[in-house]
């Protein structure tokens, strides 16, 4: 294993979370309200927000499989590079948004999400290029620590500037968020280099054209499709995954918003995300070594029963304290449930076909978080009680770890 491309892999992770931490999660909702969309009334702001939200994901969806179709004729790095400029452009372009422009902010940040997501399908498939079977859970789990890491980092700068504006030479809070979004497009870029400078790929030594990579990359998905059948495993894979993935998206997605709910300062919250994304840097490294004695099943069981736990102690949570504790725990587990999902998903893929398959593992992950916040939603409008909705979460974990039992191990077949 060369150790070059794996820290080169790893550091994308590092490069694009920034774009996940800083405007997905932290500045872009609350700007989009108060700024570009300030003259929008709050049922018109969050209803043009969700559908732009909504068809970013979709296009996501539809074009994984076929854009990882095409990455396995030989064309990952060429098509992650498209992507990359994609999502580092119009991450950019949202410095330049003047308030009252709600439409363009949304147009740039749909764009910037599509080159963040479909990037991530080209990434996840290059593990394959990067890494043997044997390291793939520790390969894994260091770039998702790097994320953790490099996202947390940028989005603690990013926070100081909005709190202390006047330490950056800048007039106000809104102004310390537009420098933010141009922060993040900067890191994104200079981060993404040494993947493409060190990284190799295994591509045929006579590529065709693009124009017929792209023909043939439609048409391998709709014969892959077909012959899925071929495959039990990784279909039920598939459907577990999207059980206990949506249920950990939508803890992370609910959280803040339940604890607003129980009373907690907004402020508190905020310095939850961080802990959580801090403590996620180191946990996620210990889960990646932990998985090459244990094997990636058995360490998924421990990270999805960490959930299960912690979604039935929400259900009591009383102070700010026990939530400071109870988002410690999820940076314990969050990293580690995405690394060693997506290494353990490369190993039951035939690796010729990495690129489609990633494609179908990420169009899952697109259509998580649907589920779990709908039946939050509908168990408290049903029972008044957002403890007892919250609840609702433990169908989609012990569902998926149900699932997931019935799945063959590939690392316990070789021992």
């Amino acid at each position: 294993m060369n150790r070059k491309s794996v820290w080169g892999w790893a550091l994308y992770d590092w490069a694009n979370s920034a774009f996940a931490t800083t405007i997905l999660v932290a500045f872009f909702p609350l700007f989009f309200a108060r700024y570009w969309g300030a003259d929008l009334d709050d049922q018109a702001s969050t209803f043009w927000l969700g559908l732009g939200s909504a068809v970013a994901g979709l296009v996501v969806a539809v074009f994984s499989p076929p854009l990882g179709a095409v990455g396995d004729a030989g064309a990952k790095k060429p098509l992650l590079a498209l992507m990359t400029v994609l999502g580092v452009t119009f991450s950019a372009a949202l410095f330049f948004v003047p308030a009252g422009s709600w439409a363009f902010a949304l147009l740039f940040f749909g764009l910037a999400q599509i080159g963040f997501s479909l990037g991530i399908t080209i990434y996840d498939a290059l593990i394959v290029d990067v890494a043997q079977p044997a390291m793939r859970n520790r390969v894994s789990a260091l770039g998702y620590a790097l994320g953790y890491l490099g996202g947390g980092l940028l989005l603690a700068v990013n926070v100081l500037m909005t709190l202390k504006p006047g330490w950056f030479g800048l007039a106000d809070a809104g102004q310390a968020v537009r420098w933010s979004f141009l922060s993040v497009a900067v890191w994104w870029a200079l981060f993404s280099l040494p993947l493409f400078r060190w990284v190799g790929e295994d591509a045929p030594a006579n590529r065709p054209s693009w124009g017929t990579v792209a023909k043939q990359g439609f048409a391998d998905v709709w014969r892959t499709l077909q012959s899925l059948r071929a495959y039990p495993h990784v279909l039920l894979f598939l459907f577990a995954y999207w059980l206990y993935i949506d249920g950990v998206h939508t803890i992370a997605r609910m959280a803040v918003d339940y604890g607003v709910k129980l009373g907690f300062d907004p402020n508190a919250l905020i310095k939850a995300l961080l802990l959580t994304q801090f403590i996620g840097f180191p946990a996620t490294i210990f889960f990646g070594r932990l998985a090459q004695p244990l094997g990636a099943k058995r360490a998924l069981y421990i990270a999805i029963g960490v959930y299960i736990a912690v979604t039935v102690w929400g259900y009591s949570l009383q102070t700010e304290a026990q939530f400071y504790v109870m988002a410690a725990i999820i940076g314990l587990v969050q990293g580690a449930t995405q690394a060693l999902s997506r290494s353990y998903f490369s190993l039951l893929i035939p690796p010729e076909k990495s690129g489609q398959f990633f494609g179908f593992y990420n169009m899952m992950g697109k259509f998580a978080a649907v589920l779990g916040p709908a039946l939050v939603g509908v168990s408290a409008l049903l029972t008044g009680d957002s403890r007892l909705a919250i609840l609702s979460i433990l169908i989609l974990l012990i569902g998926g770890l149900v699932a997931l039992v019935f799945v063959r191990d590939p690392e316990a077949a070789k021992s």
